[in-house]
């Protein structure tokens, strides 16, 4: 492991295309394993193995993990959290923003379909 951790520090992880604040509650070398508290980043959706396509491919709606969800991430993409961590709830509303406006900027048929994704996880998150 590049940097050592330990149980209980915050830190930031990067868990597939998602990017979230949380705690360290096991090591698991070569992996931590955290608590999410916050999201930075909201997963991208789409097809991964085809970026930024529609047609022809299978176009897959990704959720971001669950407040206080427990995951195994390696330790190359785990960093030290210094600050204060927002709610989870303000955390993911300010990460789909953020998501909304860049995919919203870019206006192709890519960032269509994925605002239209987000809109049906958005009206979920916040019921």
């Amino acid at each position: 492991m590049s940097q050592t951790f330990e149980v209980g520090q915050l830190v930031t992880g990067i868990y597939k295309t998602g990017k979230y604040i949380g705690e360290i509650t096991m090591i698991k070398e070569p992996n931590y394993v955290m608590r999410v508290l916050a999201v930075i980043n909201h997963p991208t959706q789409g097809d991964l193995h085809n970026p930024k396509q529609v047609e022809g491919v299978f176009f897959h709606e990704r959720r971001a993990l669950a407040h206080r969800e427990q995951v195994n991430i390696p330790a190359v993409y785990v960093k030290p959290f210094e600050g204060e961590v927002p709610t989870y709830d303000e955390s993911l509303r300010a990460a789909l923003d953020k998501e909304f406006a860049e995919l919203e900027a870019d206006g192709s048929p890519f960032a269509l379909k994925s605002i239209e994704t987000l809109r049906g996880l958005e009206k979920d998150y916040f019921k």
